[in-house]
C-alpha cells in the first residue's frame, strides 16, 4: 500500500518527497543555495538543515532537505520513509 502525503502551504500542495532535495553523498543539493550546504536527507544529521516552512500551529516543519519534522520528533523523509518519534528517555 503506498501513502501519498501532501502538505499544503500558503495556497500551494507541496509533496515532501518532491518539495525540497534529493537523496545525496557528498555532492551538493541543487535546490541547497546554503553554505556550507544542508545535510542530506538520508544523513544521521538530517534534522540540522535549514527550516523553510514552519507551521507550529499545526506541529510540523519543512527543511531544505525535504525533510517534514513533527513536534513530537517523528519525521517524514523525502523518500517517503519515516522515523519513529525519537525523544530522549530520562533514565
Amino acid at each position: 500500500m503506498e501513502v501519498t502525503v501532501l502538505i499544503q502551504h500558503e495556497g500551494a500542495v507541496v509533496r515532501p518527497s518532491t518539495a525540497a532535495a534529493q537523496p545525496r553523498t557528498g555532492a551538493n543539493v541543487a535546490a541547497c543555495s546554503h553554505q556550507p550546504p544542508c545535510p542530506a536527507a538520508d544523513g544521521q544529521d538530517r534534522e540540522a538543515a535549514r527550516t523553510v516552512a514552519s507551521h507550529p500551529e499545526q506541529g510540523w516543519s519543512l527543511l531544505c532537505n525535504g525533510v517534514v519534522i513533527f513536534d513530537d520528533t517523528g519525521e517524514l523523509l523525502p523518500n517517503g520513509g519515516i522515523v519513529a518519534p525519537h525523544r530522549p528517555t530520562d533514565r
